[in-house]
């Protein structure tokens, strides 16, 4: 679950991260980066493609910066994948209902804009 979230920084099950991270059911991924910074692409998410999540919760930047390719929101259609873009502090929120409901959701955060 996610304790708390602020510009930069992000509190997971009582450990604190500095880094853009994935959160993967058994593990979190630190110091995510994209291949191109404010652009989700498909390459960047493969990994979390692989786990066969019911849900994708992205969080987009404390602005809102970080864009999806319409190519990025097919792929994920495609592989029956539902994705949820928002501003990062509201995808926290989505994240820790979703998992509380029980269903299979994987976040993939951008910490800073």
């Amino acid at each position: 679950m996610i304790d708390s979230y602020g510009f930069g920084r992000i509190t997971i099950n009582g450990k604190r991260y500095t880094n853009d991270v994935i959160i993967f059911s058994d593990r979190v991924k630190d110091n995510w980066w994209r291949k191109e910074g404010h652009q989700l692409q498909i390459e960047d998410i493969e990994a979390v493609v692989k786990e066969k999540p019911e849900v994708l919760v992205v969080g987009t930047g404390y602005y809102g910066f970080v864009k999806i390719p319409a190519e990025t929101v097919e792929f994920l259609k495609s592989k029956g994948v539902e994705l949820i873009a928002q501003k990062t502090r509201d995808a926290c929120t989505t994240y820790n209902r979703l998992v509380e409901s029980g269903k299979k959701v994987i976040a993939a955060l951008h910490l800073t804009c």
